[in-house]
């Protein structure tokens, strides 16, 4: 029997794109049956403990789901065991990954846009300096990348 997917979705702070991320990704699975656990973390350890940014808020209300009680924490080395994808944001979040990722790990690693063609190897910009705007742009992004990973993950089409 094969393994429940498991994805952790990562940025800096995780008040931003990856809590995004995770929302897009949970109402992807909802839509498809897709039985997967999801989760967030940031790289840095600024914000732990707070809430999603009040524009991330917004955004994901705007599109039927609700983040206010998500909490931001820190990915640790044993995410790389408790978890079988973690999808960085950004390729310098990937990069802290790499850094951080034990020898024995069993998680793979990817880019969040790499599940979209055409868009291998590209960022999902950081709202967090910018307007609301900008969030819709990240929700655009991390949806494609959400409903990308998902099919991959029902094998669908390639990781």
């Amino acid at each position: 029997m094969a393994k429940t997917p498991s994805v952790l979705f990562v940025c800096l702070g995780n008040i931003c794109r990856s809590p995004l991320a995770e929302a897009a990704f949970t109402l992807e699975a909802d839509r498809l049956r897709l039985d997967a656990r999801v989760a967030s973390a940031g790289t840095g350890d600024w914000h732990v403990g707070n809430p999603p940014d009040r524009r991330a808020i917004a955004v994901a209300l705007r599109h039927g789901t609700d983040i206010s009680a998500y909490r931001a924490r820190q990915v640790s080395p044993r995410d790389f065991h408790r978890f079988t994808h973690i999808v960085a944001l950004d390729g310098d979040n990937l990069d802290g990954l790499r850094a951080l990722r034990p020898d024995d790990a069993t998680a793979e690693l990817s880019l969040l846009l790499d599940h979209v063609d055409g868009r291998g190897g590209d960022p999902v910009a950081d709202p967090y300096y910018g307007g609301a705007e900008g969030f819709e742009t990240t929700w655009t992004d991390v949806t494609a990348g959400a409903k990308g990973l998902a099919a991959a993950l029902r094998g669908e089409r390639k990781p």
